[in-house]
């Protein structure tokens, strides 16, 4: 039976995935940009595919598609606060953006949408791999800039289900967030500061699910917030092991920082209680297959494994469920 069903989204499958972008909706009127921009990338582009890992859950207050085709991306800029709205027409993105951070937003478009990206530089070395590349032309990998607001949400996934990841996430953001500036759709918000952050109460922390673990590990990271944001400047290794140096930030949370302020077509995640096996029953069969294992499938594709492993997510080619999933522990009734 298991496997006639589709397994349930996880962390790592989500990540792999494709947000849908509606297409072909009534254009949003009467919306007055505070500045705006239009590029034209000279490749095929998906805007759900390239910025969809940057969305945490379907209730993400920092992220939205709506059905006019558009997706909003609410962030904290070095600039300050801003709203950022990409639309797709005719192979032409226009970005709008509103707030302090709106020239910010609107300068690293781009880069956001895989204009630093170099796919050509990947070999398939696999059938499912090269299909899933044919039929997936529009997929690069984004390149944010911008380092605590992936790497507050990577710590809140550590060790638990993507469910109560995104529930903390969501509850966090739009208690301490600022309304996103401009004309987002409602209830987006910015981001909390990284002062709010340290200031959350502890009580609050355990409402959300959080444990004292990923909190005081948040808590590290925002006392450092100005030394953290110094490493989108540098290359992946470099950044991984400037993050690395938080007590609490390991290999699994770096990675998964820089695969989206970097765009790092390298780092793959280690650590993951699922992508092993799902690499490794895709390219091998082999559903039991541990990090190392993973690693030694993936070693054909050094330089581009990250990549290798967001295209056989994308393949849908995963292992039939054969026990639960890992149960859920709500703390905030405990």
């Amino acid at each position: 039976m298991a496997g006639r069903f589709t397994p349930r989204p996880t962390r790592t499958t989500v990540r792999g995935g494709h947000v849908v972008v509606p297409g072909g909706g009534v254009p949003r009127q009467a919306v007055a940009p505070g500045l705006s921009r239009t590029w034209t990338p000279a490749w095929p582009l998906d805007l759900g595919l390239v910025l969809g890992p940057l969305r945490r859950g379907p209730g993400d207050p920092t992220f939205r598609a709506t059905p006019d085709g558009a997706v909003w991306r609410v962030c904290r800029t070095p600039a300050g606060p801003g709203t950022l709205r990409v639309t797709l027409r005719a192979g032409v993105v226009r970005g709008d953006a509103w707030g302090p951070g709106a020239q910010w937003l609107l300068e690293q478009l781009p880069e956001l949408l895989g204009a630093a990206d170099d796919p050509d530089a990947f070999a398939p070395r696999h059938r499912l791999v090269a299909l899933t590349r044919h039929r997936r032309p529009g997929l690069r990998l984004t390149r944010t800039g911008l380092v605590l607001e992936s790497l507050i949400p990577s710590v809140l996934e550590q060790k638990v289900t993507a469910d109560e990841a995104y529930r903390a996430w969501r509850l966090l953001v739009r208690k301490y967030g600022e309304p996103a500036p401009g004309p987002a759709p409602e209830r987006m918000c910015v981001m909390p500061a990284p002062r709010t952050w340290a200031l959350i109460p502890s009580w609050e922390w355990h409402r959300a699910g959080v444990d004292n673990k990923r909190a005081s590990t948040i808590l590290r990271a925002v006392r450092v917030a100005a030394r953290l944001e110094e490493a989108a400047g540098f290359d992946p290794l470099r950044a991984q092991a400037r993050l690395e140096l938080v007590s609490g930030i390991g290999p699994w949370t770096s990675a998964e920082v820089v695969q989206r302020s970097h765009g790092a077509a390298d780092s793959v995640t280690v650590g993951d209680l699922h992508l092993p096996g799902i690499v490794g029953y895709a390219l091998a069969g082999d559903r039991d297959a541990d990090d190392s294992v993973m690693l030694s499938l993936l070693e054909p594709y050094a330089g581009q494994r990250h990549r290798a492993a967001r295209l056989i997510l994308l393949s849908g080619r995963t292992p039939p469920r054969r026990t639960p999933g890992m149960p859920r522990w709500d703390i905030g009734v405990l």
